[in-house]
């Protein structure tokens, strides 16, 4: 049985016994201080999980190259492998609550057509300093990144970005991301969505919803529809792979089909079984990738 993102969500967030007591605490504050609440939210809404320590834990292997970079009032985490040193950049990005060691398979089959891989571990995931994130922030991570590659001489192939990167890479493309190509690997299409996912798992009124909705966007400057396919589909003009599980229980394929049909000329993979995360190691889904890549 195929569970909808509300379902799999709650069920996510209720397997820790914190989420009752942010569920408790964040009821209470609504009744006695509804604008502690909103900002308890806020910070909520921007804390990865699970928790980045989970990740730091696994051990690479000593031919991938790991550097931090600075970034606003945190950090990136950026691993490459110089056995093509020359070839064209890829850069891989995980997605929400993930960490770099996802893309790992990727980058193997990419390192074997003679292309580069560079993997970007996010603000507060993994290695990378910083306790909080968000979309808009994933965002500027891109162009960041991609620009300082640029300047250093690299020749910037492709994005590769899976589940909230690859929402922040299509915005990202929207505005003229230096990059050939570009794939999308389960994007969410809808940010202001996940919040009334994320209110109805935190027992959230619509008020605090709204007014935390608001905070974040006054604080970034952008406004959430702005990340949806129908803002960003019809300004891209990279050629685009969309790949989508039809059975994803956290975005759902409705999701990756908006984006197809928004982005002019783009391909969508729609593939059956594999989920949200096992779509990043299935061997078909790699070769399709690659051959996209070539």
């Amino acid at each position: 049985m195929t569970r909808t993102s509300l379902q799999a969500t709650t069920a996510f967030y209720n397997a820790s016994p914190l989420t009752r007591i942010f569920r408790w605490g964040l009821g209470a504050s609504q009744q006695l201080w509804p604008a502690l609440a909103v900002r308890a939210a806020y910070r909520l809404f921007g804390t990865p999980l699970p928790p980045k320590w989970i990740s730091r834990r696994r051990g690479w292997s000593p031919d991938w190259h790991i550097e931090q970079w600075p970034f606003e009032d945190a950090s990136l985490t950026l691993y490459s492998r110089p056995v093509a040193p020359h070839g064209p950049v890829v850069l891989l990005v995980h997605g929400w609550g993930g960490h770099a060691g996802q893309m790992l398979a990727l980058a193997d089959k990419l390192s074997a057509q003679g292309l580069r891989p560079v993997i970007v571990e996010m603000p507060a995931h993994g290695r990378s300093g910083g306790s909080v994130s968000n979309l808009p922030q994933f965002a500027r991570v891109l162009e960041y990144v991609t620009a300082r590659l640029l300047q250093q001489g690299h020749t910037l192939r492709a994005v590769v970005a899976h589940s909230l990167s690859a929402n922040a890479g299509a915005y990202a493309a929207s505005r003229g991301l230096a990059a050939g190509r570009l794939v999308l690997l389960a994007p969410p299409a809808s940010p202001l969505e996940y919040t009334r996912l994320f209110a109805h798992v935190f027992g959230l009124r619509e008020a605090t919803r709204a007014a935390m909705q608001r905070r974040i966007e006054a604080r970034e400057g952008i406004l959430m529809p702005q990340f949806e396919p129908a803002a960003v589909g019809p300004r891209i003009s990279l050629p685009t792979l969309v790949v989508h599980d039809r059975h994803d229980s956290i975005n759902r394929f409705a999701d990756g089909v908006a984006y197809s049909e928004a982005i002019a000329g783009a391909r969508l993979i729609a593939t059956e079984g594999l989920g949200h995360r096992k779509i990043l190691k299935d061997e078909q889904v790699l070769r399709e990738v690659a051959a996209f890549l070539a």
